[in-house]
């Protein structure tokens, strides 16, 4: 019966250092995006301690209303930066969402996606294939390459402005071994993580990333048996089972690199996170710490480990004489602390005007399927950050996350703030 009840609790008991931490102050109140639109208790960090205290006390249980509940968490990490104490209630979500898996299981189509497709890197892409042709045929066309879904949709957000499924995926656009062009000295070699969202959705970005990297020296290689890096199924769903499983195709696919470099905050912080969350044994546990050690996200490759020249950042004719705006990414900001470097970055770029947006670092609520489930709830958090872009006058919004990219091109064609959303290394020639 202990083993059961041990088992029951296993990664909450893992983090409840960080439950104990919590002074139940009710300080992230004012901080919470979440609490801010839902005024429940719940929807904060103190309301999830008591509420997961209440789990270990046998005064609740793993009930559809307690999922619910947890899930409705962006996971921004607000609460700890601004917390007294640094309470990571956060470490407590996600290994209290991995127990109440554990507890209830994957529901449908959750357990598909995650489980069967996700680790699927092939038959992923054939059903986001698939998906791309449906898209061009049942979804009308606003802005671009933007599709707005139909209201018959509602699992995926009613009327929700989504970008179309690339033609050509990055992998058939790009070799495994990129090097750098003739008469250019090849300075290091590195690993470049895809994501999913560049690989399928925004390839010319991955490609424009590739091409820049080579041109400055750096010899870029893209493991064809790399898969996503698995947030969306051990961070948000909890399922820590099929994580381990991505972990180790991911450690295994770059473990003869010195870097691995991505272009999205949320893939970066994840794969770093292999070690914190899914390390189950020694020998894991090592292989993650020394693979999340050399994970870096691009500003923070150009500017730590390259240095490169002011020189070197020349503007894209779309950037070109435009007022540039930041958006700091959750995952970027709070979780791994990397705020100066895009900042220099853009501030380097000859005949591009930055302007520092109010709350840059506020959280945009896109938090993954948080937006799909809780797309109203998600909404509302977005159009404040709407609002302090449209204040900057900015011409161009800038990221490193193509989740947060999405979440503005929704917010900001619904609000009708005529701001271009990009990812920063679009602003580089």
């Amino acid at each position: 019966m202990a083993k059961t009840t041990k088992n029951r609790y296993e990664q909450i008991k893992r983090f409840e250092s960080d439950l104990s931490q919590c002074m139940k102050c009710g300080f992230c109140t004012f901080w919470c995006p979440v609490y801010q639109e839902e005024l429940i208790e719940s929807s904060v960090a103190r309301g999830k301690n008591m509420m997961i205290r209440g789990l270990l006390a046998g005064e609740l249980d793993y009930t559809k209303e307690y999922a619910d509940r947890l899930n409705r968490c962006t996971l921004c990490m607000t609460c700890t930066v601004n917390c007294p104490a640094k309470a990571n209630i956060p470490n407590v979500i996600v290994a209290a969402r991995a127990d109440t898996v554990r507890a209830r299981g994957l529901k449908f189509p959750y357990n598909i996606v995650y489980r069967w497709l996700l680790p699927r890197r092939t038959l992923f892409g054939n059903v986001v294939r698939f998906a791309s042709w449906f898209q061009r045929i049942f979804f009308p066309k606003t802005q671009g390459t933007i599709r707005h879904l139909p209201l018959f949709l509602s699992a995926l957000g009613k009327g929700r402005n989504i970008p179309q499924i690339a033609p050509r995926f990055l992998r058939q656009m790009v070799p495994v071994v990129n090097k750098p062009p003739a008469g250019v000295k090849t300075r290091m070699k590195v690993g470049y993580f895809t994501g999913c969202m560049t690989d399928f959705v925004f390839p010319e970005l991955g490609k424009h990333m590739i091409d820049f990297l080579t041109r400055n020296g750096v010899e870029v290689i893209v493991p064809g048996e790399q898969g996503c890096c698995g947030a969306p199924v051990f961070l948000v769903a909890g399922d820590f089972d099929t994580g381990r499983k991505m972990a180790g195709v991911n450690v295994k696919a770059f473990k003869d690199l010195d870097y691995v470099v991505t272009g999205c905050a949320t893939c970066t912080s994840a794969l770093k996170d292999y070690a914190k969350f899914l390390a189950d044994t020694p020998e894991r546990k090592e292989a993650c710490t020394k693979f999340g050690d050399k994970v870096l996200d691009i500003s923070q490759f150009l500017v730590d480990v390259l240095r490169l020249p002011p020189s070197a950042y020349q503007p894209s004719a779309e950037a070109r004489g435009k007022k540039v705006t930041w958006h700091d990414p959750c995952h970027l900001s709070r979780y791994l602390g990397i705020t100066s470097q895009p900042r220099q970055i853009i501030k380097s770029i000859p005949g591009v005007e930055f302007v520092e947006m109010p709350n840059a670092d506020r959280c945009c609520g896109m938090a993954g399927t948080f937006s799909l489930r809780y797309y109203d709830l998600s909404k509302k958090i977005a159009d404040k950050k709407a609002e302090a872009i449209k204040s900057t006058g900015a011409d161009i919004v800038v990221s490193s996350c193509p989740g947060c990219e999405i979440q503005l091109i929704d917010s900001l064609l619904r609000n009708k703030v005529p701001v271009k959303v990009m990812h920063i290394m679009e602003l580089l020639k």
